[in-house]
């Protein structure tokens, strides 16, 4: 249903680090990236996209300064793969915000983990099927 959006990064080599790692075992990686050589009052920021192969989805954009924190959630084909979401984020500077679990508020079988970003943004794997 979406089709693109962004988070925004003060510390742009790790957040993207994080991503990378954090996002392989949904199947996504950088799809685009460059500078910003169009904007004068910052010429340098960087940006970069991940998503499927071909789909740029996923947007961070270098800033200087933090902003408010988001809330995204990508879809996972299985509760493996939140498993694995979970782990590769943990591993690569992410920290806990809701280990791998069912979650039945939300419905019987939501299956998510939680962590934040190096720079704060709660990101959310989530399986929505049974097993």
């Amino acid at each position: 249903m979406i089709d693109h959006m962004s988070t925004y990064a003060t510390d742009f080599p790790a957040t993207k680090a994080f991503y990378d790692a954090a996002f392989r075992p949904l199947g996504y990686s950088v799809q685009m990236e460059f500078t910003a050589e169009w904007n004068p009052d910052f010429p340098e920021q960087r940006m970069c996209a991940f998503g499927p192969a071909g789909r740029p989805i996923f947007w961070i954009i270098e800033v200087r300064e933090a902003s408010t924190p988001r809330h995204t959630a990508f879809a996972a084909a299985s509760r493996a793969e939140v498993d694995q979401f979970y782990a590769q984020a943990m591993s690569s500077g992410g920290t806990d915000n809701g280990k791998p679990g069912l979650r039945p508020m939300y419905h019987e079988h939501y299956y998510g983990a939680f962590v934040f970003d190096p720079d704060g943004n709660n990101v959310e794997a989530v399986c929505h099927l049974p097993e």
